[in-house]
């Protein structure tokens, strides 16, 4: 028996995972890192602190494991960009949060001059501050850092992989690549246009390989020791996907993290677009085989929210509670929130677009707003699926759920409410973690196909939507009118 470590760098902290040959976790270790907040709207980390984090959870994990470690798996928060120095391997600046929104003013200007239609076709992605490729013209052009030779420009993954093999592989994978803004998902490289129209050095970016396969192997510096391959990494939606075994086209999930996001398997070949998705490279299995495709929703904030209450507000001290107290009451007494901190993402696309609380009386108390909350977390994946079924022509059969909020039983009721399907929670809830530990598993051979894993994927409950329709629409309809109140805020 072997065990597969997957390392997991999440918005606010990284854990360490041990998964055996059963799917199962055999250990773990979590620390959390700073968040850093410039200015309103920029949000940053300490790529350093990342990584010395990922040390020290391994240093804990490692000792308390009985079986050999077969491979590790890297998944990660996808569009936070990481400029750093060949020579020395030290950070050239603080890294750029995907939830950063610096950049958009930015955006607006390549709009304005014409460029989305270029983007939207060769990238599956609109021109967002979400996204990597402007952080990096923002890192060149206004954050002090020099595109000479030893610049290196990456995702998480392509740090964390350069340090856990002292720089002997400065690689990334097409998961990842996608998020950029100067990946084509056509053809799986980097586009020499798209880096010049950001005016990005194309030799900056790291080589891309297949997510499952070798990456290369741990320096006898790290935590782990020497020559363990390092041999499967997806971003972490995608990993998540993968994670639930959504093999087949059609086959959907939602991860209710410090944001949400929904992805749709959509097959081998890149599909249309569709307007307010993304299409995005699911995984690539290996040199020489198809690429998997899916539509995504992206949804800034949702569990993020939760921490908002807790920490801004002081509605919760820990939050666990949301579920208890938003079950509380009955409703929300006619309170939205619409927590479009960093904008709105999925379907709307509003980088201007900020938090909204409305239909406050003087009843209102912390019940309602927790229940707002909540309630605000199924209202923004129903508008996603709403856009992936009108777009797509695919219907929503099952929604499979994983993440911090989907042990949540109020909202698994309220969201098959709002989509009208079942909502699926699957036993093992690390599915981020566990697809990643697939992907390198199956490249050394400690899981042999899908099959596999479709077999050890094991349902923990199933929720069924209230055949009633109308108060459903009814409340969702009102939260959209919440929507339209918060748009377009913070343009000046």
């Amino acid at each position: 028996m072997s065990t597969v470590i997957a390392l997991d760098a999440g918005t606010t902290g990284v854990r360490a995972l041990a998964i055996g040959e059963d799917s199962q976790v055999k250990g773990w270790a979590y620390r959390e890192f700073t968040q850093f907040f410039p200015q309103p709207g920029w949000v940053e980390h300490d790529a350093e602190e990342i990584w010395t984090s990922i040390e020290a959870v391994i240093a804990e994990l490692v000792p308390t494991l009985d079986e050999p470690v077969a491979a590790i798996g890297i998944t990660d928060q996808r569009e936070t960009v990481v400029a750093w120095d060949r020579r020395t391997g030290k950070p050239r600046h603080k890294a750029i949060v995907w939830q950063d929104r610096r950049t958009a003013a930015r955006c607006d200007r390549l709009i304005e001059a014409g460029h989305l239609p270029m983007f939207r076709e060769r990238t599956g992605l609109g021109l967002d501050p979400y996204f990597s490729g402007t952080k990096m013209a923002w890192l060149l052009d206004e954050g002090g850092v020099e595109a000479d030779e030893h610049l290196a420009l990456g995702t998480i993954d392509a740090w964390l992989i350069w340090k856990l093999t002292n720089g002997e592989s400065f690689v990334t994978e097409p998961s990842n690549a996608c998020r950029t803004l100067l990946f084509d998902i056509h053809t799986l490289d980097w586009s020499g246009e798209l880096c010049d129209a950001l005016d990005v050095p194309i030799t900056a970016l790291p080589e891309v390989r297949p997510s499952s396969g070798r990456f290369g192997v741990t320096a006898d510096s790290t935590a782990l020791g020497a020559g363990i391959p390092i041999s499967g990494v997806a971003g972490d939606q995608q990993a998540a996907l993968f994670g639930q075994a959504c093999f087949e086209p059609g086959m959907t999930k939602n991860t209710y993290g410090t944001g949400s996001f929904l992805l749709m398997n959509v097959g081998n070949e890149v599909p249309e677009p569709v307007e307010g998705l993304l299409t995005t490279v699911g995984w690539t299995l290996g040199e020489g085989q198809p690429a998997t495709y899916a539509y995504e929703g992206s949804i800034f904030v949702t569990g993020a929210a939760i921490q908002w209450l807790r920490d801004g507000l002081g509605i919760i001290d820990d939050a666990s509670e949301i579920g208890p107290l938003a079950a509380s009451v009955e409703s929300s007494g006619d309170v939205c929130l619409v927590p479009a901190f960093a904008g709105l993402g999925s379907p709307f696309w509003d980088p201007y677009a900020r938090g909204t609380i409305i239909g406050i009386t003087r009843g209102t108390g912390r019940a309602e707003i927790a229940r707002a909350t909540v309630e605000s977390m199924a209202y923004q994946v129903r508008g996603v699926v709403d856009a992936m079924a009108a777009g797509s022509g695919l219907d929503l059969a099952e929604l499979r759920v994983d993440g911090g909020a989907s042990v949540m039983d109020l909202l698994l009721q309220l969201q098959a409410d709002q989509l009208g399907v079942p909502v699926t929670r699957p036993v093992m809830q690390e599915t981020t973690a566990l697809g990643a530990a697939y992907l390198a598993g199956l490249a050394e051979g400690v899981w042999s196909s899908l099959d596999d894993i479709t077999d050890a994927w094991a349902v923990d409950v199933t929720v069924d939507p209230n055949p009633e329709r109308e108060a459903s629409d009814a409340l969702y309809n009102r939260w959209l009118e919440a929507v339209e109140r918060s748009r377009g805020w913070a343009k000046e």
